[in-house]
């Protein structure tokens, strides 16, 4: 067979050349399709060169090439995880750079967009984002892109973050968890909106509110009352799920929309949405020419609350995981095609340390052990107050005031009285009791798993190419990376997932790349595994190929820094 005559000079930019059966590949007009196909990058550049629909054979390429055929095994474009928190700098306890990437690699994922927070400092403002930049150089197994953060005071921040390289912005409308990212009122976004309003940006908010005691809008739906004290076990999922009702999302994706005419071209999204409550609502801004999507995360789309059981605290997120009537009602909005509002899906990797998880005992997880020190690692503590409940334990109640404000300014010392008193029986500190634990769930890289796992036991209709769409194509266009990342044709970047759909496998600890090996996904039974991860040509994960599977050796992953024009 005559070698190819258009490809590069061979000696002096050797080809990977990958080929398969079965490959889905990106259309000139951004269609996708699922064929035979012979995928050819540069070693120099890291860019796809030649795309063919076919599979040719070794001797159509230079003698040089790395010539890798994967049989029925499926090649994907690298999954865009565009929801991930990497906590670096400020709390590496929780996670870090180089272990949240390596586990991104290790499922396939080739970028992540790590959030504002919750390093220290945030990302909200330039100096922060210098801060974060440097503790990540030399560290990143895969392609890291970053988001800046919206909290009160920082508005003049948001455009110099915008030209420094900010894939977009988020801010909360409730309390975030961490005292150094405070949630936004109405003037905030109001002030967030107008400033960003020509900028080629993707402004975000967790769409979480405490609904308001009056009809009221405007600033004073922020600082309604906080809940009551919550009735009922505070081990009990059921007592925590009744605590955020849907009306938590629906009020705050209302308080969003009654402001979007401020930006009328400002791309709008919802991040981890899960009530699906909130779905008539945006399909009806959508048609009425709103700029606004929605995403939502592989555990609301694969965990369904009537199978949690008491005290397992792995499974506490927020917004929280629903009943199994809201879990078929996202699939069902998921698979309607280009009306969903939903368009992406992505991890909301949010890990903590198993402290902060208050796990019963039959779930702890082990203390790290420093080799070098001879020594267990001893986490800080962290009460994490959940929507302004006050989580004080008694011991500790003494040393306070008899009437204390809590987060929102609201004398609250009975509520809180009846919540420590129900504390002290869920446990030695607080074991099980899912308003005190850290909200957050670990599970970066296992989302090709977990969607391709549920869609089969479920008979959904969704296909691989439907996952390609969801977890790399639109993921990319929603950070403004779509020239580069989330597919697999000529000029793009060569990432490359290598899946094979057929593996059945138990997640054991073992397999958490990330550093703290906790996670409700445990113990779960997959179908469909990545075997191999390949970053701009170089094959950074191969299923378990020597160090640890991580077979470049060193990483050789990029921050994303180049100012976003789409």
């Amino acid at each position: 067979m005559t070698v190819l005559t258009f490809l590069p000079d061979a000696a002096a930019d050797p080809l990977v050349v990958l080929v398969s059966n079965r490959a889905v590949l990106t259309q000139p007009d951004d269609s996708l399709l699922l064929t035979p196909a012979t995928i050819a990058i540069s070693s120099t550049t890291g860019k796809i060169v030649f795309v063919a629909p076919t599979v040719l054979s070794k001797e159509a390429f230079p003698a040089s090439s790395t010539y890798v055929d994967y049989g029925n095994k499926l090649i994907l474009p690298g999954l865009v995880d565009a929801h991930v928190h990497l906590n670096e700098p400020g709390r590496t306890e929780w996670e870090g750079f180089a272990t949240g990437t390596r586990a991104a690699a290790s499922g396939g994922v080739t970028t992540v967009i790590d959030m504002p927070l919750n390093a220290i400092p945030p990302t909200t403002t330039l100096e922060g984002f210098k801060v974060k930049l440097a503790a990540a150089q030399g560290q990143c197994w895969v392609d890291v892109g970053f988001y800046g953060g919206v909290i009160p005071g920082n508005a003049d921040q948001l455009l110099p973050l915008v030209e420094a390289g900010v894939r977009g912005f988020k801010g909360f409308l409730i309390e975030s968890g961490v005292d150094e990212f405070p949630a936004v009122s109405s003037s905030d976004i109001a002030l967030a909106m107008t400033t960003l309003k020509d900028t080629p940006t993707t402004l975000m908010f967790h769409a979480e509110m405490l609904p308001p005691i009056t009809d009221s809008v405007g600033d004073g739906v922020t600082r309604s009352e906080p809940p009551l004290a919550p009735k009922g076990e505070l081990t009990s999922y059921s007592t925590f799920l009744e605590s955020r009702p849907p009306a938590f999302e629906t009020y705050a994706i209302e308080e969003i929309l009654s402001m979007a005419n401020l930006a009328p071209q400002l791309h709008l999204h919802i991040v981890h949405l899960s009530a699906t409550e909130a779905i008539p609502i945006l399909r009806n801004a959508r048609a009425r020419g709103v700029n606004i999507t929605a995403e939502t995360c592989f555990h609301y789309l694969g965990l369904a609350s009537d199978n949690i059981e008491d005290g397992d605290t792995r499974h506490k997120c927020c917004p929280p995981i629903r009943e199994q009537s809201n879990q078929d009602k996202l699939w069902a909005e998921l698979t309607a095609g280009d009306d969903s509002c939903i368009r992406t899906v992505v991890s909301d990797h949010s890990p903590c340390t198993p402290e902060l998880k208050l796990l019963p005992d039959h779930l702890s997880v082990q203390p790290e052990f420093d080799e070098q020190n001879s020594a267990l690692l001893r986490r800080p503590s962290l009460r994490f107050t959940d929507s302004g409940i006050d989580v004080t334990l008694p011991e500790d109640l003494e040393k306070q005031n008899t009437n204390k404000t809590d987060c929102c300014g609201n004398h609250e010392h009975a509520a809180e009285l009846s919540y420590v008193q129900q504390d002290a029986a869920a446990g030695p500190q607080g074991q099980g009791d899912f308003f005190a634990a850290w909200g957050g769930i670990s599970s970066v890289g296992l989302g090709l798993p977990i969607l391709h796992t549920t869609a089969t036991k479920r008979g959904a209709p969704l296909s691989i190419v439907d996952v390609v769409r969801l977890c790399c194509q639109a993921t990319a266009k929603q950070v403004g990376l779509s020239h580069r990342k989330g597919g697999l044709k000529v000029g793009m970047d060569g990432d490359v997932c290598v899946f094979d759909e057929e593996e059945e496998w138990v997640l054991r600890a073992g397999d958490m790349k990330w550093k703290n090996k906790c996670s409700p996904w445990e113990g779960h039974q997959f179908k469909g595994r990545v075997r191999e991860t390949w970053l701009r040509g170089t094959k950074v994960y191969q299923l378990g190929g020597g160090n640890g599977g991580f077979v470049s050796g060193v990483p050789v992953g990029e921050a994303i820094t180049e100012r976003r024009v789409v």
